[in-house]
């Protein structure tokens, strides 16, 4: 007989800010932010932060004289190290149950009805799982589990909000009566897919918590909001209808782009920062195993800044023969560009996005396909690419790229990339 599946949704706390504090642990207890790119936005906040009022998205600028007021520390996003960190996670939950799929990059869902008895039952794994991560990666974490995915996220919101779980929730280990106490003190409007815009409809049809949502009718919620709530309706009943994506599925569409540090009035700088952007997609495509028929580049001046002339602009440049070749995507861009650059403007922001995606190992040959071409293509990505691996992104480029980058976003209070760079390695003292 098959085991009724049991998920559990492994979440770190406040994540950025949690990667920061591991190797400056004189972070801990001091209000302390991480902004978005170019030091724009509050993008994480410690609990020190949000008792202070401040809301997600507030600019940095406005948050001086609070700052000041009250000892706030700021640090640009490190990417770099956020993504390692987050590999690191993964890496020793997968050694608690084969059945994982990464959610986002601070969270994992896994299935361990199978394995949970090993651990002395589902909370029990949690507890572990729990004290190894801390123990191997000094991040704290939150574990929920139930019978389904939209459960175990609301197991894991209990955990997080509430110091009697431990930061462990496993609603099987919970009576009737304490799962509907709790259901009844939780917002709808909390529940994994739900949010606020359908929460306000939701509550004008008087249903005020997940308890209410959990009570009423599948059908009833399917013929008003469509097959999507009733799933949700099913999940909080504790029928699975929501399995584990193991497999992440290849994105239709790859972009990149960013804003620029300081505005830019040349042409060769906005080559520089189109050959970036083309040739990080083309790295993510080639990861995916996936081939663009066609590139799109843009370009906007600062709509903020209404003391300067305003311009914006982007053009599709379809690919005669569907690529992953960095150079040959970087050539469209490039070409892209060309066309739809205007001088005299304070460009802002440039990105690049492949599209027309298929997958490289069904691509159509054609009459005029070179092999040899494509064999030399093969093999100069593949060593593009073990190099940019092996010693860090960008260490192999298209030379249009350029060396000095003046137009980088800025990134002045970054923290160094503790765990992928020689150079910036933690020294104790």
């Amino acid at each position: 007989m098959t085991a009724a599946p049991i998920f559990a949704l492994v979440d770190v706390n406040n994540f950025y800010v949690s990667c920061e504090r591991v190797f400056q642990p004189q972070l801990e207890g001091v209000p302390l932010v991480v902004l978005s790119n170019n030091d724009g936005c509050a993008v994480a906040r410690s609990a020190e932060v949000k008792a202070l009022g401040v809301k997600m998205g507030t600019p940095w600028f406005k948050m001086k004289e609070l700052a000041r007021e009250h000892g706030i520390e700021a640090r640009s996003s490190n990417y770099t190290l956020y993504g390692d960190m987050s590999n690191r996670v993964v890496a020793i939950l997968r050694s608690f149950s084969p059945e994982l799929e990464v959610y986002s990059i601070d969270e994992c869902f896994l299935r361990v009805e199978t394995l949970a008895h090993l651990y002395g039952g589902a909370a029990s794994m949690g507890e572990q799982m729990r004290a190894q991560v801390l123990q191997w990666t000094g991040l704290p974490v939150c574990v929920g589990c139930g019978p389904s995915k939209t459960l175990a996220k609301l197991a894991n919101h209990l955990a997080k909000k509430n110091p009697v779980f431990q930061g462990v929730c496993d609603l099987h280990a919970l009576s009737r009566a304490e799962r509907v106490q709790w259901m009844q003190q939780i917002e709808v409007s909390e529940v994994w897919g739900v949010g606020r815009r359908l929460g306000k409809r939701l509550q004008a049809m008087g249903i005020h918590t997940v308890q209410d949502l959990r009570k009423a009718s599948p059908a009833s919620m399917r013929a008003q909001f469509g097959v999507v709530m009733e799933r949700i309706c099913q999940e909080l009943r504790g029928v699975s209808c929501l399995a584990l994506e193991e497999m992440l599925p290849r994105k239709q569409q790859i972009m990149a782009s960013r804003s620029f540090g300081t505005a830019v009035e040349s042409l060769p700088e906005m080559r520089e920062a189109v050959t970036l952007h083309a040739s990080r997609s083309a790295e993510k495509l080639r990861a995916q195993g996936s081939v663009a028929a066609a590139v799109y580049v843009f370009v906007q001046t600062n709509r903020f800044r209404e003391s300067d002339r305003q311009y914006s602009a982007g053009l599709l440049v379809p690919l005669a023969d569907a690529s992953d070749d960095t150079l040959a995507l970087n050539r469209a861009a490039q070409l892209g560009l060309q066309k739809i650059y205007r001088s005299g403007y304070r460009y802002k922001k440039v990105g690049v996005m492949l599209m027309l995606l298929s997958d490289k190992a069904r691509r159509q040959e054609t009459l005029f396909d070179d092999p040899g071409a494509l064999a030399r293509s093969v093999r100069l990505m593949a060593a593009m690419d073990h190099l940019n691996r092996t010693y860090g992104r960008g260490t192999l480029r298209p030379a249009v790229g350029g060396t000095t980058q003046r137009w980088a976003m800025l990134c002045d209070k970054r923290s160094l990339r503790y765990t992928t760079r020689w150079d910036e390695l933690p020294v104790a003292s």
